[in-house]
């Protein structure tokens, strides 16, 4: 079958800075355009916002007075009825869900729920929160901020937190039997540089895009904006992984192909939609509209139930 090709973007990407950076959320959009239709929707948002950049991004349309442009973009009637989709990461989730699979062993998806949920009130806020800081830091060779530790202190404060009673203490007491996958991630991290980390949201987000858009069986040919974390490398594991559904993947400036312009739009609309949602001032009716374009594998807990 001739592959399909589906133009991406990204929001949010701060590599494994998954906690105590300058986003909470990363979305992935992927969009199933014509160049032609792409282009025509770039007008009609260009004529129907007024601006005179010479390049519109996602700001220009999450601003109050272009609240309709918005809506009409991502009415579920509209221009991507059928054609886009997104896959969103909640970084703090995603963190706290590699931590239980890494530590605890695999197809422990709710028990990652569960301590996403419970951690902030069982161990308080600010401890939960160094807690998790420490894990990304103790998967890292090379941490440049935040939290730096070693597996041995990291396992100290699995300890304390594993006294703490109640169901988020049963689950972090879990983690004691961790310490042989945590060396051995970290030997691999230091042999393989092209090894996909797994506190990367990014790859695990274009593994679900292909997926999506491949579900009839039609192979994927990604055209994505230029993106320095999909290395030579991790190009091959995604098509290792991804076996016939990836064609290819071949990288664009966003400003010289409108379909990743639209890609960018809905990923950085998405990103905030969701991010006003996660901390409580989320507006309904945004909200209710993203909903259409969410991946229900999303690393997400609610929004896309």
């Amino acid at each position: 079958m001739s592959p399909v090709e589906i133009a991406c973007d990204e929001s949010g990407s701060e590599g494994e800075n998954l906690l105590g950076g300058e986003t909470d959320v990363f979305a992935h959009a992927g969009v199933r355009l014509s160049p032609e239709a792409a282009a025509a929707c770039v007008r009609e948002i260009r004529a129907r916002i007024g601006s005179p950049a010479e390049e519109y991004k996602a700001n220009h349309l999450l601003r109050a007075k272009h609240r309709a442009v918005l809506e009409w973009l991502l009415d579920p009637a509209g221009s991507l009825e059928g054609r886009g989709h997104v896959h969103l990461t909640d970084k703090t989730y995603f963190a706290v869900r590699a931590a239980v699979e890494l530590l605890a062993g695999p197809g422990a998806a709710a028990a990652a729920r569960t301590l996403h949920r419970a951690g902030p009130a069982a161990f308080g806020a600010a401890r939960w929160e160094f807690f998790l800081t420490a894990f990304t830091s103790v998967l890292r060779l090379n941490p440049r901020r935040g939290v730096q530790t070693s597996p041995e202190r990291f396992f100290a404060l699995v300890d304390d937190l594993a006294a703490t009673p109640g169901e988020a203490g049963e689950i972090v007491a879990l983690f004691r039997g961790g310490g042989e996958r945590v060396a051995a991630y970290r030997a691999r991290l230091a042999s393989d540089p092209g090894l996909v980390g797994v506190l990367d949201p990014l790859v695990p987000a274009v593994i679900h895009t292909v997926r999506h858009w491949s579900a009839d069986g039609t192979p994927v040919a990604l055209v994505h904006d230029e993106q320095l974390a999909l290395t030579p490398e991790r190009v091959l594991q995604l098509k290792a992984t991804l076996g016939h559904r990836l064609a290819g993947v071949r990288f664009v400036d966003s400003r010289a192909d409108a379909r990743v312009q639209i890609a960018d739009f809905l990923a950085g609309v998405a990103r905030r939609i969701a991010s006003d949602e996660l901390n409580h001032r989320g507006d309904a009716r945004l909200t209710g509209l993203l909903k259409s374009f969410v991946d229900t594998n999303s690393v997400w807990d609610g929004l896309n139930s």
